[in-house]
């Protein structure tokens, strides 16, 4: 298992707080307005905060042409797809069951990452996977009467998820040698651009000047969502095995069912209070620190006692 620095902690626990309550924000920003043209509203304004970001830092701008097309597959696993599905699936289910399907992600990631790619987990991340799997049952015990009424909902919150998964898998083993914030801004130009278009041709005449309760959605996404939480992310997801990157952040989920049921009304069933136990059982197999080896002198000593005990009569 892999041993987090306290640096890699504290972006977590924000990215967390801010992915957590985003959800009821989102349902909120696209009750009233089309899915799809908050998205890219959002997704356009957010585009000159991370450029601010990368001035001010002195990150470079430039992405060799040969890693383009990489740079374009790393965008439609981790953004296109996970964008367009998710915020039409946040349209028509509540925002923390929205939440508890996109974030089957981990559990994809986990089985992605052991089938396709071989990777070694531990039997610790598997009992995790097993926690999170469990949990985001028990969230959706109560929806599963509904789905015949939804299932479109949920069938695209399973898709972007899934994707979401294929692309941190891929983001996490990407060859392009360039700074992460980097990636971060092209990966949300071009994500921008797709929603943009998708957005006029499906929701063209529906473009209308956003409500106020909208633009403070769409504020809150630009600024903070798009600013911060995936540039941390990806920077996350570069740098940690996927296993520690994915399940550690099981919480949101919890947190957007909970600021849902605080913020939107939305009703809360023991299924619910179970899951974040589960959830945190879930982190904490993943976080939890693992014996690392003995120190050099105790080793030795060791050694040293196994030889004089196989030549003990």
């Amino acid at each position: 298992m892999y041993r987090l620095t306290p640096t890699q902690l504290l972006l977590l626990a924000l990215l967390t707080l801010v992915w957590g309550i985003n959800w009821p924000i989102m349902k909120l920003g696209v009750s009233a307005y089309p899915p799809l043209a908050f998205r890219s509203i959002s997704l356009v304004l957010g585009v000159p905060v991370l450029g601010l970001a990368l001035v001010i830092l002195k990150v470079p701008f430039r992405v060799p042409r040969r890693h383009w097309p990489e740079l374009l597959a790393l965008s439609a696993t981790n953004m296109f797809i996970w964008h367009a599905c998710i915020i039409l699936a946040v349209k028509s289910l509540a925002s923390g069951r929205a939440a508890i399907l996109g974030y089957t992600m981990p559990i994809f990631s986990a089985v992605i990452g052991a089938l396709v790619f071989r990777s070694s987990l531990a039997r610790r991340a598997w009992l995790g996977v097993g926690a999170a799997a469990f949990g985001v049952a028990l969230l959706l015990w109560h929806e599963l009467t509904g789905m015949a009424g939804r299932p479109i909902g949920v069938l695209l919150a399973l898709v972007a998820a899934s994707t979401w998964a294929l692309g941190t898998q891929l983001l996490r083993r990407t060859h392009i040698a360039v700074p992460t914030l980097t990636l971060s801004f092209w990966m949300t130009v071009l994500t921008a651009v797709v929603m943009s278009l998708l957005s006029w041709a499906f929701e063209g005449d529906a473009w209308r000047p956003p409500p106020r309760e909208t633009w403070f959605a769409i504020g809150f996404n630009a600024i903070v969502i798009f600013g911060y939480a995936h540039a941390t992310w990806f920077y996350l997801a570069r740098s940690l095995p996927p296993i520690a990157s994915t399940l550690s952040v099981m919480l949101i989920p919890v947190l957007g069912v909970f600021s849902g049921a605080v913020w939107l009304g939305e009703v809360l069933h023991w299924q619910d209070w179970t899951a974040v136990v589960l959830m945190v059982a879930a982190i904490a197999s993943v976080l939890w620190p693992a014996r690392g080896p003995l120190p050099p002198s105790e080793q030795s000593l060791r050694e040293q006692n196994a030889r004089d005990a196989g030549r003990r009569p």
